[in-house]
């Protein structure tokens, strides 16, 4: 295999790039759809079992996206500036931390499940197949974190296919495993939920083991031991200076968002299953919108890695335009459909009056969260991590969260008061950004040494 860098500028196709990223968006999304899916004709506690692990598993990942994100930043700039020296240590620094920090949470999601979830108030009758979940799937974290690094590495360096294919192989692998445990030659076992999450966890560490090679195939550099002695502190301190405001955003979503969901838990099986189907459904609404955001990124990446800041103004502007007529478009065919999707998940008539409720919110927060999408990522990838992390958390609790409780519980508007606040929180944060993008004050805040 051929080790010969990408050259991505300005004028580099955004489709050459996005459209793997889609697929790998997707495929990614879907292995815990899937899972979702496939135990919803198992069990229908099973489905409130995982939708509750899986939300902790995602906010505790996001530790580790602190480096990764910060990698990808780097990775662009650099290359975009064409100093490519200290990308072997950047690399090793970044697998090596994310390696031992993901060790850490995955103990913590072995030993403390059960407090976790006593903690969120999850139901009773929801316990047990919450806890062999996040005691199969979040042990095997310290696997995600080192693949969602490789991922970075990839994607910034243009090689997009990459990802997309690993992914779908991880997927295949999955979704044969779920059926040899809950429907084929392996439903003897009775494992259920056990043996979905054993399916997806050895997928994720064949899919590791894929990118590994990979990197060796492809990429122009190398990750070693030796990269590490002396210690480079600087690029540490570098990838946490960048990393920490970078994943804050999204860390302060999810704690957002757990709090949410111990709101939605009070509501009773009907809301929570509700929501886990709803945030399935509405997800793909925002498919196109998160695939252009990233593709947008890397070029934005290297256009100011390459001091070429207009042109990044422009490409951002151009591909929100797009991202926002596509993500309302499929948000509103999602809720004209919604009657026949929601019954592929379920036949209680009550969820499925309720799912279609809360898709009619969908898009109103889609036109938001699309904007987030493409200006936070393009600012990120600019350098200017701190402003969308700061207006992220006042955002998101101010109005998410504290709208929430008031419309979803003190107005008694439930799980659809819930999603207007969301959808409220998308749309003050999404003007915000636009102003800042246009004013120019992301500019001058790249992260290259001149």
């Amino acid at each position: 295999m051929d080790k010969k860098q990408l050259e991505i500028n300005e004028n580099t196709s955004l489709f050459k790039l996005g459209w793997p990223i889609f697929v790998q968006v997707l495929l990614t999304m879907c292995i815990g759809y899937i899972d979702t899916f496939m135990l919803s004709h198992y069990s229908q506690t099973a489905v409130g079992g995982i939708s509750n692990a899986n939300q902790i598993i995602g906010l505790l990942t996001l530790a580790f996206s602190v480096i990764s994100s910060a990698t990808g930043v780097i990775v662009a700039q650099y290359l975009g500036a064409k100093l490519k020296e200290e990308l072997n240590k950047i690399y090793t620094v970044s697998i090596a931390f994310n390696l031992a920090l993901s060790v850490v949470i995955s103990f913590i999601l072995l030993v403390f499940s059960r407090q976790i979830f006593t903690l969120m108030k999850v139901p009773s009758n929801l316990l047990p197949d919450a806890i062999s979940y996040m005691k199969i799937v979040g042990g095997v974290v310290f696997v995600e974190a080192v693949f969602d690094t490789f991922s970075q590495i990839f994607r910034n360096n243009g090689m997009t296919k990459i990802g997309m294919v690993i992914s779908l192989g991880m997927n295949i692998l999955n979704i044969c495993g779920n059926y040899l445990f809950l429907f084929g030659p392996l439903s003897y076992l009775n494992l259920g939920v056990k043996g979905v999450a054993i399916s997806s966890a050895f997928s994720k560490c064949v899919a590791l083991v894929t990118a590994i090679i990979f990197f060796m195939k492809k990429i122009d550099g190398s990750i070693s031991l030796k990269y590490l002695v002396p210690f480079p502190k600087d690029i540490l301190k570098k990838l946490l200076k960048l990393g920490i405001p970078t994943a804050g955003e999204n860390i302060s979503y999810n704690i957002a968002q757990v709090v949410i969901l111990m709101m939605v838990n009070t509501m009773g099986l009907t809301a929570i299953n509700a929501k886990a189907y709803c945030s399935i459904l509405s997800n793909f609404a925002y498919l196109y919108s998160v695939s252009a955001a990233m593709a947008t990124a890397i070029v934005t990446g290297h256009s100011v890695g390459a001091n070429k800041y207009d042109a990044a103004y422009r490409k951002v502007l151009k591909t929100l335009a797009g991202a926002l007529v596509s993500a309302v478009a499929i948000a509103m065919v999602s809720y004209a459909i919604s009657g026949f999707t929601l019954r592929l998940f379920t036949t209680d008539a009550d969820i499925i009056a309720l799912g279609k409720k809360v898709l009619l919110v969908c898009i109103f927060l889609e036109i938001g969260r699309a904007t987030n999408l493409v200006v936070i990522n393009s600012m990120r990838a600019a350098g200017d991590v701190k402003f969308p992390t700061y207006l992220g958390m006042a955002s998101m609790w101010g109005v998410s969260v504290v709208g929430g409780y008031i419309l979803g519980i003190a107005f008694d508007l439930g799980l659809v008061g819930i999603w207007i606040a969301m959808a409220m929180d998308e749309i003050v944060r999404g003007i915000v950004v636009l102003i800042r993008w246009i004013h120019g004050g992301w500019r001058g805040k790249r992260v290259v040494n001149e």
